[in-house]
């Protein structure tokens, strides 16, 4: 059905291009997506690496909020202020003679007031400081656990990309098998005909066939899942059809250990981030003491504040001018509350340096282990790759000796399942090398 469609598909877009044939509006109907590619693609698809990546993006805010708390802040301050008079005899007489009723609030000047005022102001404290700096740690923080996030994925999309490519060996592998047999098969039935053997190696040749096509039929529905799992981080539809550009004979070489290890210490992001988280939580020990400390506010004012919404006064008076305000708050008692603050930063920077121990352990246990799967892996696929030869060798070799008549229908039958064997070792000897050097790089930093 999907191929119907496709081919409809390609034959619409055919008569809108007539220069394109229905050969090549299919084959550019289908994407070949190439290992960068599926990386690329994945990254737009995956719900962690999505919310690592918005919380980054959120410690980044977080570190320009606070750096701003830094610098001045600048207002312009618009206000009108109506106030109830003071009785009739409680008039006072100005300089110039009028006279003006005095408020009923003392903090109040007139009983119409207006304030337009540019105000400039800024804070002077070691907490303001440190929670710069914290946040500037939190950021970094978040940045390396977006990495770890990245390469997670990375890790998963390259285990499935290479397991898609070993299912559809797998296919190829089963459909040649299949030839093999019924190939075989037809031999024997000739031979049987010409009494060279007995029926009952007719009817073994054909047990064979079915097998073959029972393994071919599995082999299928195996790479159709392989390739839907892969197409998840893919496209929208994850049965979209595609190709993929790589193949499990190219292998990669495996770096050195004193390489990895170098690369380790220099690029892990999980190590980055413990280190940061704790020097986050020493930044925020530190601004949980500035709390002791006075802060000092300045503020500067320029504008009008006068009865009169306007530059001069009736009486020609200007009524621009400027302040200045000076503030520095003494903490002196807040019922060990700065006390508790501090003991709490002290808690959560215990646990950010048992964080960095564990951390830093786990990244030792996992480069020996995983450097150490590498190799057996790379080691296993040289024997594998012999194992391929061999078992080809010997299916030839079996299959001259039953023709001369020397050998048995169950040694070429044998010498078949040997082939089937080794090739599909080989595809999964392949995807484990891959997949190793894949979970290695995530902690190297030389993943793509």
């Amino acid at each position: 059905m999907k191929s119907f469609c496709q081919y409809a598909v390609a034959l619409l877009v055919a008569n809108l291009w007539p220069g394109l044939s229905i050969a090549q509006t299919v084959a550019t109907a289908v994407p070949t997506i190439t290992l960068d590619d599926a990386i690329q693609r994945s990254q737009n698809a995956d719900s962690a690496y999505a919310s690592a990546k918005a919380n980054a993006g959120v410690a980044q805010a977080q570190r320009t909020i606070a750096r701003s708390s830094l610098l001045p802040g600048i207002v312009y301050h618009n206000q009108f202020l109506y106030t109830q008079a003071a009785s009739v005899s409680a008039l006072t007489t100005a300089s110039n003679g009028s006279t003006t009723p005095p408020v009923r609030f003392v903090s109040n000047n007139t009983i119409h007031e207006y304030t337009s005022q540019g105000t400039v102001t800024e804070t002077v404290g070691g907490a303001g400081i440190a929670e710069l700096q914290r946040a500037n740690a939190d950021a970094a923080a978040a940045n390396a656990l977006l990495e770890v996030a990245r390469r997670g994925l990375v890790s998963t999309v390259v285990n499935d990309y290479y397991s898609a490519i070993a299912a559809d060996a797998k296919a190829t592998i089963a459909e040649r098998a299949l030839d093999e047999a019924s190939q075989f098969g037809h031999n024997t039935e000739q031979r049987e005909t010409g009494g060279e053997v007995a029926h009952a190696d007719v009817v073994r040749a054909d047990l064979e066939i079915q097998q073959r096509q029972r393994e071919l039929n599995d082999a299928r529905l195996s790479a159709e899942k392989a390739r839907i799992d892969l197409g998840v981080f893919l496209f929208p539809d994850p049965a979209t059809s595609y190709t993929l550009a790589s193949s499990l004979e190219q292998l990669p070489p495996l770096p050195s250990r004193t390489d990895i290890d170098a690369a380790a210490k220099a690029h892990n992001p999980d190590l980055r981030a413990a280190m940061e988280a704790l020097r986050s939580a020493d930044l925020d020990v530190k601004a949980a003491r500035f709390s002791y400390l006075p802060d000092l506010s300045v503020s500067f004012l320029y504008g009008i504040d006068a009865p009169q919404f306007a530059i001069r006064a009736p009486d020609g008076t200007r009524n621009l001018g400027y302040a200045g305000i000076a503030t520095l708050d003494v903490p002196v008692w807040d019922w060990f509350a700065t006390h508790e603050r501090i003991k709490q930063s002290d808690f959560r920077r215990d646990k950010a340096r048992v964080d960095l121990t564990v951390t830093q352990r786990q990244l030792l246990a996992s480069l020996d282990e995983l450097y150490r799967e590498a190799e057996v892996s790379q080691q296993q696929l040289g024997l594998l790759d012999k194992s391929v030869q061999t078992a080809a060798d010997s299916l030839r070799l079996s299959k001259l000796r039953y023709t001369a008549g020397e050998g048995t229908v169950l040694e070429v039958v044998d010498s078949q399942n040997s082939v089937v064997l080794a090739e599909a070792g080989r595809a999964d000897g392949a995807v484990r090398y891959f997949t190793a050097l894949a979970n290695l790089q995530t902690l190297t930093g030389s993943l793509p």
